[in-house]
């Protein structure tokens, strides 16, 4: 059992999705579930914000949820370094926090807004001119859609 100081990383290393910079969008997919079974997707994705005058104006309570939070950031970050492939890594490694690396590996492998549009607009495209040729099987047509993903 792979363990991160703490009970929110009790699981089997094998369980943790893998990223060879192939198939982004399964990877994210399988990572928002491991993530969200550690009770991180929500920090991941989001990120939170560090008080901008410092920690002196807040409560006890308003401290120890920031100190809690900061360490589930950092578990988050700790975990997304062993999910890529080294060259991914060198992307990554400069990130300061969770939200930071995940924006990074997805401007990298999906594109900015305005790239996924582009890339739906032509997958939208392609589906509508989708039509099985004369001359070949079903099974060569299904590996003809499977494909043009």
């Amino acid at each position: 059992m792979a363990t991160l100081n703490g009970n929110l990383l009790n699981v089997s290393q094998s369980l943790v999705p893998f990223f060879n910079g192939e198939c982004f969008e399964f990877w994210k997919i399988k990572m928002r579930t491991f993530f969200q079974s550690q009770d991180l997707w929500e920090l991941v994705s989001n990120g939170y914000v560090e008080p901008i005058d410092g920690e002196f104006h807040l409560t006890t309570q308003q401290r120890a949820e920031l100190k809690e939070t900061r360490k589930k950031d950092l578990k988050a970050l700790s975990i997304l370094p062993q999910t890529v492939h080294d060259s991914i890594f060198s992307m990554i490694a400069e990130a300061i926090n969770a939200k930071e690396a995940w924006t990074i590996l997805e401007t990298e492998y999906q594109g900015t807004n305005k790239v996924i549009t582009v890339n739906l607009q032509n997958l939208r495209r392609d589906f509508e001119n989708l039509v099985m040729n004369d001359s070949e099987s079903v099974q060569e047509f299904s590996s003809r859609v499977k494909c043009s993903r």
